[in-house]
């Protein structure tokens, strides 16, 4: 922990979830906190609270979706602090829908969040890192290791996050630069109400009961933790080791499970 002391991170999706909770714990490392995310009234006031714990908080409004505003981010953050040590990949969006049924244009706005976001952000971010032999981090899912039911989008910008960030790790083996993908499971947080519908609505509730999921703020503490250790991967809960288990051992069962696992979701566009 004494190592990260001093050193620059940003984070988007920092306004709520799993990204606020990381803004929080790492400022309490004694990092210094670059904040990102879409809402600015959301933002600011994650912002008030990172402050309560650092004054070494910096908020950016920006949309991951939007080469533009990623580019702003970086610039804002080095303009700032100096340079930038790790860049945290949170913000997401999710979506519930058979792709039978789903508008082409869902699938479109999670790639660009989900996948162009992190490619976007890690862009403009990676020379900064690279020099500082710093992270590059993703929040993933288990829909990054197998095909989700109702979740195709998901899944597939989720595979399309892996597929690159494991590139940039082989890529540069011998630059020191460390790459994590995070994969933490059901997690307490809003991404399930702000999912996507078929024709691009908000879901507006979730289909989980939210209270028996692991918390945001126990993730934060692990991806802290992996960051200090230089993990390559790390996968929380139960049921996401057990996914990557069975995927290997016996993918067709795996198959079946999830399908069956889906169904029984409140609402679930399995009939």
């Amino acid at each position: 922990m004494k190592d990260l002391k001093g050193k620059v991170i940003v984070i988007t999706g920092a306004s709520s979830g799993i990204g606020f909770a990381c803004c929080k714990v790492f400022a309490q490392a004694g990092l210094k906190i670059v904040m990102a995310a879409r809402n600015p009234e959301k933002l600011a006031a994650a912002e008030e609270a990172v402050k309560a714990i650092t004054p070494d908080v910096l908020a950016v409004p920006t949309d991951v979706s939007v080469e533009a505003d990623c580019k702003n981010l970086i610039e804002q953050a080095v303009g700032r602090f100096g340079g930038i040590d790790i860049m945290l990949n949170n913000a997401g969006i999710s979506m519930r829908a058979l792709f039978r049924d789903l508008d082409l244009s869902v699938i479109r706005r999670l790639m660009d969040t989900n996948f162009w976001g992190t490619v976007q952000c890690t862009k403009y971010a990676f020379p900064y890192i690279l020099e500082r032999h710093g992270s590059i981090i993703g929040i993933s899912s288990v829909a990054g290791f197998i095909g989700l039911p109702g979740r195709t989008g998901y899944s597939a910008s989720k595979f399309a996050m892996h597929g690159f960030l494991e590139t940039v790790r082989v890529e540069n083996l011998k630059n020191n630069l460390h790459v994590m993908i995070v994969t933490p499971g059901f997690t307490a947080s809003n991404i399930r109400v702000t999912a996507l519908g078929p024709q691009g609505q908000a879901q507006g509730e979730s289909p989980r009961d939210e209270g028996k999921m692991m918390t945001a703020e126990a993730v934060a503490k692990r991806i802290l933790k992996g960051v200090c250790r230089r993990r390559r991967r790390i996968v929380l809960t139960f049921e996401g080791k057990a996914v990557c288990f069975l995927k290997g051992l016996c993918p067709a069962l795996l198959d079946k499970m999830q399908y069956a696992y889906m169904r029984r979701e409140p609402n679930s566009p399995f009939k």
